[in-house]
């Protein structure tokens, strides 16, 4: 909750501590891009303690994966799913030989999306987000709508004058959420 009010928090990195990255795949299906280390596997536990997954695994798992026979599979057995498959389904981006390349990667990307305007990647993950759950006629008058009362900062106008000037976008300031 911390984060989410932080005005200068612009992108986050999760990473596990130990060998568990986090018990199930909830936390997971949570998070907006996705890498592992080549040696992760993945797996939806809790059929095997007589339970069905709770906290959101079942809702983001199929929409995340695209594939419901293979939710349904993971689900229904709880068998793990390694790495490569992890990669081939969508479920992860990325697949990096160690943790420390991963998180190298990881730490790279969120420093790239913390240079764009946040006004700009949170409009387009509000965006993203509606157009997955919605038809595209939907999703466009949505987006035009989010366009026409979200862009009211300088950050346009900012952006194209760095261009103009050739100058390195990271370079600009741009305004907070």
């Amino acid at each position: 909750n911390k984060i989410a009010q932080d005005p200068d928090c612009r992108a986050v990195v999760i990473s596990g501590a130990g060998k568990m990255f986090t018990s199930g795949v909830d936390l997971i299906t949570a998070c907006d891009i996705r890498y592992c280390t080549q040696d992760a596997c993945f797996q939806v536990k809790e059929v095997d303690v007589g339970l069905a997954a709770d906290v959101g695994t079942l809702q983001r798992l199929p929409k995340v994966i695209g594939n419901q026979s293979l939710v349904n599979e993971l689900a229904f057995t709880a068998r793990k799913m390694m790495a490569d498959e992890a990669l081939h389904s969508g479920l992860v981006s990325r697949m990096l030989p160690d943790k420390e390349r991963m998180l190298d990667a990881a730490f790279t990307l969120a420093t790239e999306i913390s240079s764009k305007s946040p006004v700009a990647v949170q409009g387009t993950k509000v965006n993203l987000i509606y157009a997955r759950d919605h038809s595209v006629a939907e999703s466009l008058n949505y987006m035009a709508s989010w366009n026409m009362s979200m862009l009211q900062t300088q950050d346009i106008i900012k952006s194209v004058q760095a261009a103009m000037e050739k100058k390195d976008m990271k370079s600009v300031t741009f305004s907070k959420l």
